[in-house]
């Protein structure tokens, strides 16, 4: 296997040379806007395939793909010559979902902040239903003052009374 840095490096170096092929060298009128946005090569450097997009219709992606498989063959050996390789990859062209990924994160977002907003003005000047905190315990209470002790009666933990034949260690209800 090959070092994994050396194989980044000779990706990003494909993705150029693919680039400045396409804006330079490739003039086939198929090709639309193409932009190469990522090359990655497997680990024993036989096979690149590289990421593109291309903006315009379905129709203009289509012919952009055919005119990209129809100079596959001249951009290889222009990629073998440039990069000095014993064994130039071969290449494959696959169109990145990337934007379009991106484009539908971004409508996710936006409807999930108006869901927000709508939220926010049904709830402006809404009060709650019930207690604010219906969790919260109650108050312990103030020792009597006559006898300075506890004014519930004993066992009487959250304002209840103890229950009948309650023999637990320790218990007495008196």
């Amino acid at each position: 296997m090959v070092d994994q840095a050396r194989a980044r490096k000779l990706a990003d170096r494909i993705a150029q040379i693919v680039a400045e092929l396409l804006e330079r060298r490739i003039k086939d009128p198929r090709l639309g806007f193409v932009t190469v946005t990522e090359a990655r090569l497997t680990g024993d450097l036989r096979d690149a395939t590289v990421f593109y997009t291309v903006y315009g219709s379905a129709e203009e992606r289509a012919a952009s793909a055919a005119g990209l498989a129809s100079a596959t063959g001249v951009i290889r050996s222009e990629v073998g010559r440039q990069t000095g390789l014993k064994h130039t990859p071969s290449i494959t062209f696959v169109p990145d979902t990337l934007p379009e990924g991106a484009r539908h994160m971004e409508e996710l977002v936006a409807r999930a902040r108006a869901a927000d907003a709508r939220l926010a003005s049904v709830r402006e000047g809404a009060e709650p239903a019930g207690d604010p905190d219906p969790y919260r315990e109650p108050a312990a209470p103030e020792p009597d003052e006559d006898t300075g002790h506890d004014a519930r009666p004993p066992g009487d933990l959250l304002g209840g009374t103890p229950a009948s034949g309650d023999h637990r260690a320790g218990y007495s209800p008196t």
